[in-house]
């Protein structure tokens, strides 16, 4: 079986994908537009930051599992994905502690203006006087929009720096708030209005994005602090350019919009070049640790789909299936037994969403759970039941 892995990847993670017995096609310089001829023969997919389009699964009849060894799954279309019926799984929660440290990195950059700093002594100059016009972390209050993993690990380090914490999450209650040892905050709007500096950590889904708006920016206090290690299409880009452009605010942003695809090459980012705004290359997750990490995780859901056939952090499995009934079926563990059962359901014309077969001690006898779009008319399950020397027990159950 053939894994391809289209991104840079730790050699001995790779060397432990052989261990499961995969034969490995690492191309970390597979562009996007060749992607899906790279990935024909593949059945099992690894990215990281690298695009995987709807021309991926056409053209990948075999391809059974993306991995995204990362956080989030935007650069996967998986709507076409889940319509090829290949799983795709993402690698939460474990680059948050490096997004975190940069995140405060960027916070105590901007408050101590520590690039400038370095800046005016490698040209020469001495400024202590300028430099010293800092303002302090200790006793401010930050805002942390998105208690996720990443979240949290930027309120821990928040209150490290004796900072007052307030966070906003559509998941956070009473009861995660005080166990965070934060105050939870009604919405981004009236946090931000608390805030003397907001730190974003909010995945990219249709709900977020643009979710930080030009109102929750200009909600800010003049000079507030803004840090985005998450997205730049959670944030209206518009309307940031321009707050900073005015001096409006002061700006750490590890993400832009328009960023080039590849790991290097010209980039003109107005945002960027303004001299309140401390910009990094994308790097939240890119440090050793975090990146073993997420490389171990990545082969722990391919070593679950190859022995269990189950994919841990899958995304794209439906909660909730169109099944109407279930059909429970005691019966013998015999060769051929659901095969004649599915066949009687499909002479029905209903169609199977779900089956969970349990097998019992001593292999003689197993119960299946079949979910149907549609209730099975009594003739059928009279049907099943006439075949007494496969079937122990036949019922129905709405759903």
């Amino acid at each position: 079986m053939r894994i391809l892995v289209a991104d840079a990847f730790p050699k001995e993670r790779l060397d432990d994908f052989r261990a499961l017995g995969l034969t490995v096609d690492h191309q970390p310089s597979v562009s996007v537009a060749d992607l899906p001829a790279a990935a024909r023969p593949a059945r099992i997919l690894v990215v990281r930051g690298k695009q995987v389009t709807a021309e991926v699964f056409g053209a990948a009849p075999a391809l059974s599992l993306v991995v995204r060894a990362g956080a989030g799954v935007n650069t996967i279309d998986v709507g076409a994905a889940s319509r090829r019926g290949v799983y795709v799984a993402n690698c939460p929660g474990q680059n948050s502690i490096a997004v975190a440290e940069l995140a405060m990195g960027l916070l105590v950059a901007l408050d101590r203006r520590i690039p400038d700093n370095v800046a005016s002594l490698r040209a020469g100059k001495w400024d202590k006087k300028s430099f010293s016009e800092a303002e302090g972390l200790y006793g401010r209050t930050l805002g942390v929009a998105g208690a996720g993993a990443i979240g949290r690990e930027v309120v821990k380090r928040g209150r490290a720096f004796g900072m007052n914490v307030l966070a906003w999450s559509k998941d956070l209650d009473d009861t995660g708030a005080k166990a965070l040892g934060v105050e939870q905050a009604t919405d981004l709007l009236s946090m931000a209005a608390r805030c003397d500096a907001l730190s974003v950590h909010l995945p990219l889904s249709k709900e977020t994005r643009g979710v930080v708006s030009r109102a929750v920016l200009e909600a800010l206090r003049p000079g507030a602090i803004f840090i985005n290690t998450a997205r730049a299409e959670v944030v209206d880009q518009e309307a940031l350019l321009e707050l900073a452009r005015a001096g409006r605010i002061r700006v750490g942003t590890d993400v832009f919009a328009g960023e080039p695809e590849k790991g290097q090459g010209d980039f003109d980012s107005p945002l960027g070049k303004l001299p309140n705004v401390y910009g990094t290359h994308h790097i939240g997750a890119s440090t050793a640790q975090a990146q073993d990490a997420i490389a171990r995780e990545a082969v722990r859901i391919v070593g679950s789909f190859l022995r269990t056939g189950r994919v841990p952090h899958c995304v794209n499995v439906a909660g909730k299936t169109p099944a109407k009934a279930r059909l429970v079926i005691r019966h013998f563990d015999k060769v051929g037994v659901l095969a004649n059962v599915l066949g009687l359901v499909r002479e029905a014309g209903i169609n199977v969403e779900e089956v969970q077969n349990t097998v019992f001690e001593e292999a003689q006898a197993a119960s299946c759970s079949i979910d149907l779009d549609d209730a099975p008319p009594p003739e059928l399950l009279e049907r099943i039941r006439a075949r007494k020397d496969e079937i122990l027990f036949v019922d129905k159950v709405d759903l």
